[in-house]
């Protein structure tokens, strides 16, 4: 008998934003279009070659658009699809739960949050 795979559904979602930097893009495209110049100022920590790689990803995943203008030197702009928009109440109930945390983990180490 064949062995049949279990697939948790969530393990979907984080296929598509699981890692360190997907969930911090995505946070900054529900404020608007981005050029990638914004992402990056607006990403502490991340390299240029991680964000590039992290949108390119996404694009394929059919979260994000990227639209490039054809001017000199060259605009790229990055926004959500309506897949990507769908994730906003994924991303708010994390939002939600961490912040939950931070006040948690304040109280009882008796720091002031």
């Amino acid at each position: 008998m064949k062995k049949r795979a279990t697939k948790c559904p969530a393990e979907t979602t984080l296929s598509v934003i699981g890692g360190r930097w997907k969930t911090l893009i995505l946070w900054q495209l529900f404020q608007g279009t981005r050029r990638f110049s914004e992402l990056y100022r607006a990403m502490d920590g991340i390299t240029q070659k991680m964000l590039a790689q992290q949108l390119r990803e996404m694009e394929k995943d059919g979260i994000v658009n990227r639209r490039i203008f054809a001017q000199v030197p060259p605009r790229v702009e990055y926004s959500l699809t309506p897949m990507g928009r769908s994730l906003k109440p994924v991303v708010d109930a994390m939002c939600k739960w961490g912040a939950k945390q931070v006040i948690a983990m304040g109280e009882k180490s008796g720091i002031a949050v």
